[in-house]
């Protein structure tokens, strides 16, 4: 699959303070201008910090990149137009100006920020299903595949079944750590 129609993972350069904005502006304009298979998802990665002031704990959500939105999307001439002219966008990060398309994020990259926020590169709740085969490609089982037998939406978790020296073995791993086959 060459990048053409592959989904990846861009950074998209933001006012300041205007991340949510930008979000909500590029899912609006995603959908009118019906561009859900080629914009997937848009996220400000965010951190959850607690804070203790005057003995009290108080949980504060901090911008992990202030100032950037992260898009996943197949970077068409038609797409890139789109988000590039959302107002607030100012630009993507890894694009040298002048039309050129910009680099997407690597995908362990793109896995230590959203595992950070409790989520995975591979959208669970529509790319996979109890029965598929998938690879594992992070932890002590990385470099096997398998067949998901239970998902834990919720923990963001996966029961697979592996060959383990010719015994079929049960392995929970986190979303993350899986592809698809």
């Amino acid at each position: 699959m060459n990048a053409e129609n592959e989904k990846l993972w861009y950074v998209v350069n933001t006012y300041s303070g205007h991340e949510l904005n930008v979000k909500e502006k590029l899912e609006a304009r995603t959908e009118s201008m019906g561009m859900q298979d080629y914009i997937f998802r848009v996220i400000v990665p965010e951190t959850t910090e607690v804070e203790v002031k005057d003995g009290v704990k108080k949980e504060k959500v901090k911008k992990m990149f202030p100032g950037y939105v992260l898009v996943e999307m197949i970077m068409t001439d038609e797409a890139w137009y789109i988000v590039r002219n959302t107002p607030g966008v100012t630009g993507f990060i890894g694009s040298s100006g002048k039309g050129a398309k910009p680099t997407p994020l690597l995908p362990q990259e793109i896995d230590r920020i959203l595992a950070n926020m409790g989520m995975s590169r591979v959208d669970v709740d529509t790319e996979l299903a109890i029965g598929d085969n998938v690879n594992i490609i992070d932890g002590p089982f990385n470099g096997m595949s398998g067949k998901i037998d239970s998902i834990d939406l919720e923990n963001n978790r996966l029961t697979i079944i592996i060959d383990l020296f010719g015994q079929e073995t049960s392995v929970d791993v986190e979303t993350y750590q899986v592809s698809k086959i």
